[in-house]
């Protein structure tokens, strides 16, 4: 099947996205007579050039939550799951992703190798980013596209142990039907289009570059710089 792009590249898309989120946390703030508190973290490394256009509109801080895919042990290519550098899981229900024919040692090696990827991500980006607690924040979760939703449900998972005053789950594109499973683990599910058809998020974009991780770090390290020059 043949897809159109809808976004030219993250950068443009974030800007976009950037202005829906606001809209909808002036929206909730005129609606409760409170003002949130928002703090943008991104699911790196392709969420960061999508986060960091909204966390310069939001003027708030932007930092990082890495959740990584769990592949099956004989087909790299097959995700069952996902996991976080603090060891939040969430395995995949269908059933055709299920070991059947592999023992639980070869299932916790694929966990261990995903979670150790994890972590020695978030060991390199982590240094450069702000110092904040979450702990009463609106948490603006972000990637640059949602396909199967696993990494940014166990992003969230994580998330939810800093005792956030909510969650939303923001992202340019995402399939319609998996809307409904994403509000188990966000309060807010904000995305600039939900297709029926979707294979695969590159497909909504024309440059979908490989973001690498000293990339990544500048997108963190700029956010930081600039709120820095304000205090």
């Amino acid at each position: 099947m043949l897809y159109n792009p809808i976004f030219q590249n993250r950068e443009v898309a974030g800007e976009k996205l950037a202005e829906l989120i606001r809209t909808q946390l002036n929206k909730q703030a005129a609606e409760s007579g409170l003002k949130p508190s928002p703090i943008v973290y991104a699911l790196p490394r392709g969420g960061l050039p999508v986060a960091l256009p909204v966390a310069r509109l939001l003027d708030c801080p932007l930092k990082i939550e890495v959740a990584k895919k769990i592949t099956h042990p004989r087909n790299e290519e097959l995700a069952i799951g996902a996991v976080t550098a603090s060891g939040s899981v969430i395995w995949s229900n269908n059933r055709i992703f299920r070991f059947r024919f592999d023992s639980r040692e070869k299932r916790q090696a694929s966990l261990n190798l995903a979670m150790d990827c994890a972590k020695s991500l978030e060991t390199k980006l982590s240094r450069a980013c702000s110092q904040v607690s979450a702990e009463g924040a609106t948490i603006i979760l972000i990637d640059d596209g949602i396909a199967t939703g696993m990494t940014i449900a166990a992003a969230a998972t994580a998330l939810r142990k800093l005792n956030p005053a909510q969650i939303w789950l923001c992202t340019p594109v995402l399939p319609q039907k998996l809307i409904p499973w994403l509000h188990k683990w966000g309060e807010q599910i904000i995305a600039l289009a939900t297709p029926e058809s979707f294979l695969s998020v590159s497909n909504f974009y024309v440059e979908f570059p490989q973001i690498e991780t000293e990339e990544a770090l500048r997108y963190v390290e700029q956010q930081s710089v600039i709120r820095g020059s304000r205090e």
